[in-house]
């Protein structure tokens, strides 16, 4: 199947069927042979196209009569690919990205759709002018949300935060493609012997400067096609997801509870560093999830760690005191993590940041009582929002007066003067991470 055929299968699977773009992209790909071209085609037309989302039909509306919400829709995703192509991807010459997506409204459409693509795209190659932005003076939420594809509702709540300069490097590095980063798994290869390997197998690393374990891939073959990730000699867990795992700072025969643990990124990690000794307990409430955890471990040699289904809320009903350290590493609006999830910014609201709070301390609550005095509770987030980071630790703490908060940075693995720890990409060029670490006193 030829890369923008395949590529509109995927954008129709995620806009029909609700399906994730990583999870949709990577099932899609393994089921063909690709070259290493065709790849990465494929995937910058689906994450471009999907990450673009309400620009892309603001666009086409320069050029069509048609509100796009009356086109059927794989025309409508057959618009969308070819307006992303003419608009964004500069290497492709525009009479390309017209034929190639009349070719698509041939197989899926019918003659009228056919010129009806045809003359849309065509108009737009010819008058590209005819959609100009906004002026980011007058209309500064419009703007930024148009030209670096984030919701109003979110551009408004960081332009008040950061202002305009700031806010415009956010959403900017948001739209970048992110490094892929992998975590050494210890207990099988240190970290300078992994990288000569990585470079045996084509891929170009370098160590990252966050975590000792932690290497950024800038360039790579498909990871199905890395020998060390299916010898389980390596992790794709991002640096900042890292940072987590050393400020919790399990020890070998501890016994550790990891609510929220699935996929297992940081369950293994805490692993690693207990050297494989002790009992790790990862929970989770969906089964299908603890499977992904069981087969990680499994990979990467790790037999200590057991899984369990059941709420993170009810926790302490049966693990009440028992716990060395425990980390919560919450459910959260994810909004530190756009760049990575294509996506996930179209699927967020912000009632999330009013509801999501409620559970995330109910969480806390629970994990807390199922450490023993003097242990170590971990509160982490992939957000950047107060309400769901400091606002939470401090609600909670009003109420335990049993939990003293302990600095972050004397145990991070560089070295950083914070009491909880706030990562944003545009400042600390990793993905975002509230990270809070609280010990038990009585």
């Amino acid at each position: 199947m030829e890369a923008r055929e395949l590529a509109l299968k995927i954008i129709n699977d995620i806009e029909g069927n609700g399906a994730y773009a990583n999870i949709a992209l990577s099932r899609e790909i393994n089921r063909h042979r690709l070259t290493d071209q065709d790849r990465r085609f494929t995937t910058e037309l689906v994450y471009g196209t999907t990450k673009a989302g309400e620009t892309l039909d603001w666009l086409l509306s320069h050029y069509s009569n048609r509100p796009m919400s009356k086109v059927v829709p794989v025309i409508r995703n057959i618009l969308r690919m070819g307006i992303y192509q003419l608009f964004f991807l500069t290497k492709v010459p525009p009479s390309a990205a017209c034929n190639e997506a009349v070719n698509l409204a041939k197989k899926y459409g019918h003659a009228g759709t056919v010129k009806f693509v045809n003359a849309v795209l065509r108009n737009a190659a010819r008058s590209p002018e005819k959609a100009a932005y906004p002026d980011p003076k007058s209309e500064p939420v419009r703007y930024l949300s148009l030209k670096y594809f984030h919701p109003e509702w979110l551009v408004t709540l960081w332009l008040s935060r950061w202002g305009f300069d700031e806010c415009e490097k956010l959403l900017k590095i948001n739209n970048e493609t992110p490094p892929l980063c992998l975590r050494t798994n210890t207990l099988k290869i240190n970290r300078e012997n992994l990288l000569k390997r990585l470079q045996i197998e084509g891929a170009s690393c370098e160590a990252s400067v966050w975590t000792p374990e932690g290497i950024v891939c800038l360039e790579h073959p498909a990871l199905n096609n890395l020998p060390s990730l299916q010898e389980g000699l390596i992790q794709v867990q991002d640096e900042s997801s890292m940072l987590v795992s050393h400020v919790l700072a399990p020890q070998p025969g501890e016994f550790i509870i990891d609510a929220c643990g699935a996929p297992g990124g940081k369950s293994t990690h805490i692993a690693a560093l207990m050297n494989n000794k002790g009992r790790l307990l990862s929970t989770d409430l969906h089964d299908h999830k603890l499977k992904l955890t069981e087969e990680n471990a499994k990979r990467l040699g790790i037999t200590i760690l057991e899984t369990q289904a059941l709420d993170a809320t009810t926790l302490h009903l049966r693990y009440a005191g028992l716990a060395d350290r425990v980390l919560v590493d919450a459910p959260c609006s994810g909004l530190g993590v756009l760049r990575r999830k294509p996506d996930s910014r179209w699927r967020k609201n912000q009632a999330m940041l009013r509801d999501l709070p409620v559970l995330q301390l109910a969480i806390l609550e629970s994990a807390a009582e199922c450490v023993k005095t003097g242990g170590v509770l971990v509160y982490s987030t992939c957000t950047t929002e107060p309400q769901e980071n400091e606002q939470v630790v401090e609600a909670f703490l009003r109420s335990h007066s049993e939990y003293t908060l302990e600095p972050v940075g004397s145990h991070l693995p560089v070295q950083r003067d914070a009491v909880t720890l706030q990562l944003w990409p545009h400042v600390d060029g990793v993905d975002g991470f509230f990270i809070a670490r609280m010990r038990r006193l009585k």
